[in-house]
């Protein structure tokens, strides 16, 4: 059981990573990771959706008839998306008008459909949860990770705007790397945004197949032994 739910958690967060490996929800992944903020805010506003969605339709699995499985899973996210939209609306109205129509767009994510088909209808409550909440960390960071390099090299800052997230009291969060600094168009423009998931993606595989090739190496030696006795 505890292999299983680690098997889980290393999907979600890195060998089928939502934004690395599926590359799925790019459309809001790079339209909206200009700043670290505005990542965080699409981030956990995605994970939250596919936490309840995955856990709503894991519930009702053997409740709803096959034909009709594909809109009942697009009734309950849209459901749970707009309530986000409305909380966020009422909550962190400026964050909300900064994210404006990705906040709704989420209804359209594939990953978080792709995730209530393909495992959640499948599974129990309890590792669909478990999914869920790790395909949207695993998400999240990477929404972060490409805001924080397109706000540093576009602006030369960090945290900029944490306000619209946490409130007056995180004005002084915001980091300043680069003093005058005139900033760097192409990083904050679209282009940026794939030049930036492009160099992750790069810098992922690299690191997997460094991983890779020690492993190898020990199953060959192992089998090599074997083979001697």
């Amino acid at each position: 059981m505890f292999n299983r739910y680690a098997d889980i958690t290393g999907d979600g967060l890195w060998y089928n990573n939502i934004g690395f490996v599926q590359l799925l929800g790019l459309c809001p992944l790079l339209a909206v990771s200009s700043t670290v903020v505005n990542g965080l805010g699409l981030g956990l506003a995605t994970t939250a959706v596919l936490l309840a969605s995955n856990v709503s339709v894991s519930a009702i699995r053997n409740l709803v008839r096959p034909e009709i499985r594909i809109p009942a899973f697009m009734l309950i996210i849209a459901s749970f998306v707009t309530a986000i939209d409305l909380a966020m609306n009422a909550w962190l109205y400026d964050l909300h008008k900064v994210l404006g129509i990705f906040i709704p767009l989420i209804v359209t994510n594939c990953a978080i459909l792709g995730r209530a088909e393909a495992f959640a209808s499948r599974t129990a409550v309890d590792r669909a949860a478990l999914d869920g909440l790790m395909m949207g960390i695993g998400f999240t960071i990477v929404l972060v990770l490409l805001g924080g390099m397109r706000e540093a090299i576009g602006q030369g800052t960090l945290f900029a705007n944490a306000h619209l997230m946490f409130g007056a009291f995180a004005e002084s969060w915001k980091i300043i790397l680069i003093e005058d600094y005139r900033g760097f168009l192409l990083a904050i423009l679209p282009p940026g945004a794939f030049i930036g998931l492009g160099l992750m993606i790069v810098v992922k595989n690299i690191i997997d197949d460094k991983v890779a090739k020690p492993s190898a190496v020990i199953t060959a030696d192992s089998i090599a032994q074997t083979a001697t006795h």
